[in-house]
């Protein structure tokens, strides 16, 4: 019989725990391998002087325009131990109980884009706009996590509708900031291969796009109230109050929402914003519109001058003379305080007492603007 040898099985056990730890840490540097070039980068020298000229710049980064209404957020004291109890306990209903409806029908490959506006929304910010038969993509994610890692962060509530790549060919891609529920990395290189159209951005945005891999042919960058022309079609980027970053630095890329524009037909996007006099002057100069997809979710008293309450979409879509109001921002992944369905429940109020026509699609349903769906609250057993 052998003797027992304690300073061996010691040492093997060390040896076992370092291979582990080793293991582990190669699984862990596999697994966030992207998440470096996810982050993007700084804007690059080129377009240097646009940015440092832009009337939004000063002092290296970009700022929101001067408010006088803009909602003023509630101080964030995290040693207060109701402040805290909240942020702990108030995130259990932000998400479905059931399976959220989607209507996987991708548009027929001959079929042409509409003469008038239609509006596909596919979760989220997510939607392709139709107008006067071009193709807008806006805000595009279908990973299925908003983060720049594809194993930790917030995580879709319900599949994307249909795939990235059954889309029709569409003529310009609009990003409106770029937080990463809005400008998703993976989704930008599978549109490289699956599309040829331009990306428009907001200035600084660039730095990212050509990381990724982006030709140069395929970037427009704008500042706000700066437009681009694409045969019939003219996209302008207007003003919003909010902030971008990736990293650990913030707004050195710019924001903005978007005026979509045919010869005769009109659609505004919001992009994420909180409520200023922007809308008003943005209604006055491009108004009115035959829709306005309007950002409803995530907001709180914490951050009130960055995201819209559903009372506040409804006051801006009137001051922007919207048209038919499409909410956007919800829905898709649990990036708030409040209860899953509540964002839809108070603007369907809000939109009632001020008499705003709204149209509430389920994810990849095509909204036909002159002659929306009667209201259906397919969202309402979920909650």
């Amino acid at each position: 019989m052998s003797e027992a040898n304690p300073q061996g099985g010691r040492r093997r056990g060390r040896l076992l725990t370092l291979t582990t730890a080793a293991v582990g840490l190669g699984a862990a540097a596999w697994a966030l391998r992207e998440v470096p070039a996810a982050f993007g980068r700084a804007p690059d020298a080129e377009p240097g002087d646009r940015i440092r000229n832009s009337p939004q710049y000063e002092g290296g980064t970009f700022h929101n325009a001067p408010s006088t209404v803009a909602r003023t957020p509630q101080r964030f004291a995290p040693t207060d131990p109701a402040v805290l109890r909240r942020f702990l306990t108030e995130r259990g209903g932000g998400a479905p109980r059931r399976p959220v409806p989607l209507v996987r029908e991708p548009a027929p490959a001959d079929r042409p884009a509409a003469e008038g506006v239609a509006i596909t929304w596919y979760g989220h910010a997510s939607a392709l706009v139709e107008i006067e038969g071009a193709r807008v993509l806006l805000d595009p994610i279908w990973s299925e996590r908003c983060s720049p890692s594809a194993h930790v962060g917030p995580k879709r509530l319900h599949p994307v509708p249909v795939e990235l790549e059954e889309l029709p060919a569409v003529d310009v891609v609009l990003i409106s900031h770029d937080h990463y529920d809005h400008l998703d990395m993976p989704t930008v290189k599978r549109l490289l291969r699956s599309q040829s159209a331009p990306f428009a951005v907001p200035l600084g945005i660039g730095g990212h796009l050509r990381r990724w891999g982006v030709p140069e042919h395929r970037i427009i960058e704008l500042d706000w109230d700066e437009t681009c022309t694409l045969g019939e079609l003219t996209v302008t980027l207007t003003a919003a109050h909010h902030f971008s970053g990736r990293a650990l630095t913030r707004n050195t890329t710019l924001w903005g929402s978007w005026v979509i524009a045919g010869q005769s037909r009109k659609v505004f996007y919001t992009g994420d914003s909180g409520y200023f006099e922007g809308y008003a002057a943005i209604g006055a100069a491009h108004g009115p519109f035959d829709a306005a997809l309007v950002q409803i979710g995530a907001y709180d008293r914490y951050w009130a001058d960055i995201h819209l309450s559903p009372e506040d979409a409804v006051l801006a879509h009137r001051e922007l003379d919207g048209g038919l109001l499409i909410p956007v921002h919800w829905c898709t992944f649990n990036l708030g305080l409040h209860p899953w369905s509540e964002p839809v429940e108070r603007l369907l109020s809000e939109a009632k007492a001020q008499g705003v026509p709204v149209a509430v699609p389920r994810p990849g349903e095509r909204v036909e603007v002159s002659d929306p769906p009667e209201l259906d609250p397919w969202w309402a057993d979920l909650a």
